[in-house]
């Protein structure tokens, strides 16, 4: 039985560690019949499509987007920092002073 629980928390504590960060955007049916817009772009109803580093689906209650990249976590913070990539999506975690060293990473969160 101790070992059944083990898993269940284990298990617990990763999904919760793999959830992406996502949001939720009503559809405002006065502004648009036809679809979603972003970023002045209208994105037809049950459309999926990828921008700002999110994918975003559209439906008729609204868009919903989740990111699409994972976060450093578990890095030596004092001694590296972490770099946002928006031209791919990702980021690297290099050493403060010397950046062309990369540090290592013991997870990634998203």
């Amino acid at each position: 039985m101790k070992c059944f629980l083990d898993i269940l928390l284990a298990f617990g504590i990763l999904v919760t560690l793999c959830d992406a960060f996502c949001f939720f955007e009503q559809n405002d049916l006065l502004k648009s019949t036809r679809g979603c817009i972003q970023d002045g772009k209208l994105h037809v109803f049950d459309t999926s499509w990828i921008a700002n580093c999110n994918r975003c689906h559209c439906s008729l209650n609204g868009m919903r987007c989740c990111s699409i990249y994972h976060s450093p976590h578990g890095y030596d913070r004092e001694k590296c920092e972490s770099i946002f990539n928006k031209d791919t999506c990702s980021y690297s975690v290099v050493e403060k002073a010397d950046p062309l060293k990369a540090c290592k990473v013991h997870g990634w969160v998203g």
